[in-house]
């Protein structure tokens, strides 16, 4: 077998076919059109019939080759980022150019038998995407917020806003005191609560369609995921936020390997003969923020969680040591509720 390994680019992509000792067989470099990928394609027939894809999971980049190459049946894997620096700190050759990482993301799939595989896009990714969009429009919102709050303290030092500024009877009161207001000032902060106010209708109604589309999907009126929202603490928005990142939990062999994957699983930090471990800053960050968001939750009003949390206290751990531990535990429960939800979701698509 042979591993073609991928340097994808905004307008070219350079592979590299690499046999099983990783050594460099061939080269090609070609454009980023659905026509240049079939030219790859048969390229990449001529070398092996038995082969392998290995692409930098870089997806703004990468996507629409691996949909060709899926839709052509070949199989694709996605090597992370962070594994190619190894790669090619330990190649023989020095420097860095586009062969030569893509000979290092073959190296690097040689050297890890269990990468992620791609696969077709489904509903995961029209939920990332609605997602992602609905938290750009949170974040722009959060920054008007903070320079109307600078215009209304300027305006009037002695006047106290409204403390949450994400409501429409926070805005009509701001409105209310801007009436009686006249200037440049007075007239950006009242543009700035237009904004507000639209920014604000948009958030609602994207957390309305995410809502729908987790709970209910409209052709088959099936909740999508009913195992995941059974979790206390997790709600739609967070349902989506892990179903949408995990882009398909039976792409990982194990619940371990899936808790390698968003940070949960600690790392060892032992020395001599004490065995001890730390919290992983590595992973998927927004799908460990889900499971901080449940762990929270539970923290607060689940009595198993909160029993567990007391237990490691007083057995010496301290608080953010006890959480961490929680939210291992909930990366196996979120891992076996979205295995039992896995079906529901291949009905979704189709539908």
């Amino acid at each position: 077998m042979i591993v073609i390994g991928i340097d994808a680019h905004k307008r070219t992509h350079t592979a590299v076919v690499a046999d099983q000792n990783g050594s460099q067989l061939s080269t090609k470099t070609t454009g980023t059109a659905s026509k240049d990928h079939l030219a790859l394609l048969r390229w990449g027939a001529e070398q092996c019939d038995d082969r392998m894809w290995a692409i930098e999971d870089c997806r703004h980049l990468s996507r629409r080759l691996e949909r060709d190459l899926l839709a052509a049946g070949e199989r694709v894997v996605r090597v992370p980022p962070k594994l190619m620096a190894n790669a090619r700190d330990g190649a023989r050759t020095y420097g860095k150019s586009d062969p030569i990482d893509a000979l290092a993301v073959a190296r690097a799939a040689l050297r890890e038998p269990n990468l992620p595989e791609a696969r077709l896009e489904g509903m995961e990714r029209e939920i990332r995407l609605l997602v992602d969009h609905r938290d750009d429009l949170v974040a722009e919102r959060t920054r008007i917020i903070g320079r109307l709050r600078w215009h209304l303290h300027e305006l009037d030092p002695g006047w106290t806003p409204p403390k949450r500024l994400e409501r429409a009877s926070a805005y009509d009161k701001i409105e209310v005191f801007l009436s009686e207001l006249s200037g440049l000032v007075s007239d950006l902060a009242t543009r700035l609560v237009d904004h507000l106010r639209r920014l604000t209708l948009e958030i609602e109604e994207l957390t309305t369609e995410i809502e729908e589309l987790t709970t209910e999907i409209t052709v088959r009126t099936t909740v999508l995921a009913p195992s995941l929202l059974a979790i206390p603490g997790c709600g739609p928005l967070t349902a989506a936020k892990l179903l949408g990142e995990t882009a398909g939990v039976d792409r990982f062999r194990s619940k371990d390997a899936f808790a390698r994957h968003n940070g949960t699983a600690p790392l060892p930090v032992w020395s001599s003969n004490h065995a001890r471990h730390r919290l992983s800053r590595t992973g998927n960050r927004r799908i460990n923020a889900a499971i901080h968001i449940i762990a929270l939750t539970q923290a607060h009003c689940h009595p198993d969680a909160r029993a567990l949390l007391a237990r490691r206290k007083a057995g010496g751990d301290g608080g953010m040591e006890a959480l961490r531990i929680l939210k291992r535990r909930l990366s196996d429960v979120v891992y076996r509720a979205m295995l039992a939800d896995r079906p529901l979701m291949g009905t979704a698509t189709a539908a």
